[in-house]
């Protein structure tokens, strides 16, 4: 019996688990590929200057969607598992599928087990795909862009203006045929071998075509001149000779690649987006063994450098003589001599002429100037060499932080999703576009800081997943306990407790009432609670001076106690039948004691808060108000509770 038990459970959970997935995958399928898409179109709206106008074929153009969207799957691959989570979870809240499945007894975790390891698969698959793949998808399509980049644009001469696209040349044509594509009045400026050997082409009309292999642009020019500079035949002349030709059938040839030729992806191969982690780490150690040895070469240069009443022996040590000496044959002369006194500076100078002094400053500035600009330069060089090893660590780091960014979005997801219980497209799209937009604010916040060297590039890789990690342990626990996350009558009474405002007591009146009133139990409570608030107000009516606040203030347990009796009074009248005695029940605030109506229950504490006048005084002017409110909600509690004394006597 308990076999043939445990096998139906089995069965049942196993069913569940496929429900599950098959609830997930096609709206994960779905959403990775819209966002796929949105991310890809905005990929083309920053390169669409690079890529209109070029003539580029078609399978040219898929060929670098192709890998641009390869490379763009790092972006969408984290918002699609946060989209997709949130709409099955939340398609299960909605639909009180996940209500059901709780109440037999399986819990949160349990539902979400076959989706964590689909996920974990995911995150797998993700850190193999950005060691293996991407790299190569980033290289082809860099490559590819780079090279469109520089093809030249289609020659489409407009009227009526110059054209300028042509290298070396500008062209003007007044008007021309769309039909046979015969150009008149055309202009042509030659400056391809500089402006003082210019050429000026003019004739009525022309036609223009490329020639077979594309590279050059045939025009046929039609009655016209020729002017041409002869600069370069006397050059020391200032009147420049030129040439004129008159011309009725002329023939030009300009040189102009219409072809697309592709980039070798060998240069693009040595960068960072071109390396897997074997290769970053390579780098990373060659180049930092490399800047280390340089930071030591640059720090013993400077210890050997004497400067003006500083013996360079006295930073020079003997490690370092003997590192000279094994590194260098002529160790002798670099060896420094034993320290002798530095003789004063000031005296040296005041025995020197005028003149001489002149030319000790002069060249005191030309050799500092020197140096600033040689130190400069070594700077430069340094820190050209630890950018490179940052952009190495980043990329390095990426290959990690696309797995954990999968698996931390989708315990936001999923427990979001049986939360707010709303499927649909709408309210997730919505927040899951929220949490990425901080997820990526963020994300790109880090990269750029790490980047620019501000801070270290782990902790800047890794800042938006600290950020997010704590959030999606948090609503896991929420949503495994039920709690309520977003209910807005919970974080405002949290608010009035922790600012001390007031809250306004709502008592509607009941269709129903099983439990009659008591007149009798009534006058009690209204006559002790009016004796109550009498007795305090007379004790605790006017405002208490800085010395009796801090010696007796006002009793939070008096004032708990008086609460607890008003609410009593409230619930049980609020059975009444009478309209005008549940009508006068919200006229009863909500009493509640408060920390700054007695900030230290210890007798040693409140003297030494007094004594110290500026905390002492800063909290007494704060409690003014405080105390003030108070009086006026105990003058609030009596003249309710006469008032409801005399509706229930007339009763």
């Amino acid at each position: 019996m308990k076999h043939s038990l445990c096998v139906i459970t089995m069965r049942i959970v196993k069913r569940l688990y496929l429900f599950i997935l098959k609830s997930f995958l096609p709206l994960f399928a779905m959403t990775f590929f819209i966002v796929l898409f949105i991310v890809l179109m905005q990929f083309l709206w920053k390169y669409i200057d690079d890529l209109v106008g070029k003539g580029l074929s078609f399978d040219v153009l898929g060929e670098l969607f192709f890998y641009a969207a390869v490379t763009l799957v790092p972006m969408a691959l984290p918002l699609a598992i946060l989209l997709a989570s949130l709409m099955t979870f939340g398609n299960l809240g909605e639909r009180s599928e996940l209500t059901a499945i709780k109440a037999s007894g399986i819990s949160l975790l349990n539902v979400m087990k076959p989706l964590i390891i689909l996920v974990m698969a995911i995150a797998v698959g993700a850190f193999f795909f950005q060691n293996d793949i991407l790299p190569k998808a980033q290289v082809k399509m860099w490559t590819l862009l780079f090279s469109m980049k520089q093809k030249s644009p289609e020659v489409e001469i407009p009227e009526g203006v110059f054209y300028d696209q042509i290298p070396g040349y500008n062209l003007y044509v007044k008007s021309k045929n769309q039909q046979t594509g015969v150009l008149y009045d055309v202009m042509i400026y030659d400056i391809s071998r500089g402006g003082d050997n210019s050429t000026i082409l003019l004739a009525d009309s022309a036609r223009m075509a490329f020639t077979k292999d594309s590279k050059y642009l045939y025009l046929h020019l039609f009655t016209g001149e020729q002017f041409e500079n002869l600069r370069e035949q006397r050059s020391l002349d200032r009147n420049v000779p030129f040439r004129r030709e008159s011309f009725v059938d002329k023939e030009v040839l300009i040189p102009f690649d219409a072809n697309f030729n592709r980039l070798d992806e060998g240069g693009m191969r040595k960068q960072y987006v071109g390396k897997n982690m074997t290769e970053l780490q390579q780098t990373i150690d060659s180049v930092s063994q490399r800047v280390d040895s340089i930071g030591e070469d640059y720090a013993r240069e400077l210890k050997r450098t004497a400067f003006s009443g500083v013996l360079r022996s006295t930073y020079f040590s003997e490690a370092d003589s003997k590192k000279d000496a094994e590194n260098n044959k002529e160790s002798a002369v670099l060896t420094p001599a034993p320290p002798v006194a530095a003789m004063p500076l000031d005296s040296l100078l005041g025995a020197l002429s005028p003149v001489q002094l002149g030319d000790i400053y002069s060249q005191a500035r030309a050799l500092t100037s020197n140096r600033v600009a040689e130190l400069e330069f070594r700077a430069l060089t340094m820190g050209d060499e630890k950018r490179t090893i940052r952009r190495h660590e980043i990329e390095l780091i990426k290959k990690f932080t696309l797995s954990v960014a999968c698996i931390i979005f989708f315990f936001i997801g999923a427990p979001l999703g049986a939360i707010i219980r709303k499927g649909g497209l709408g309210t997730p799209l919505v927040i899951s576009v929220l949490l990425f937009l901080v997820y990526y604010i963020i994300d790109n916040t880090g990269y750029k800081m790490a980047r620019d060297g501000r801070i270290a590039v782990w902790a800047g890789m890794w800042l938006s997943t600290s950020i997010l990690l704590p959030l999606g342990i948090f609503v896991t626990y929420k949503a495994m306990n039920d709690s309520a996350v977003f209910n807005k009558d919970l974080y405002l009474n949290l608010m009035r407790r922790w600012l001390g405002l007031t809250e306004k007591r709502h008592v509607p009146m009941k269709e129903v009432i099983i439990n009659e009133v008591s007149l009798r139990r009534a006058e009690a409570l209204l006559v002790r609670l009016y004796g109550e608030s009498r007795v305090w107000l007379r004790r605790n009516g006017r405002r208490l001076s800085y010395r009796e606040y801090w010696r007796r203030g006002y009793s939070l347990e008096e004032i708990t106690r008086i609460g607890t009796l008003v609410d009593e009074t409230v619930n049980y009248l609020h059975d009444s039948r009478d309209v005008k005695v549940n009508s006068k029940l919200e006229k009863f605030p909500v009493l509640k004691p408060l920390w700054i109506y007695h900030p230290a229950n210890r007798r040693w504490l409140c003297r030494t808060l007094a004594f110290f006048v500026p905390a002492g005084g800063i909290i007494y002017l704060l409690s003014i108000p405080y105390c003030r409110r108070l009086v006026k909600e105990f003058e609030a509690v009596e003249s309710a509770s006469l008032e409801e004394l005399r509706i229930v006597n007339k009763s």
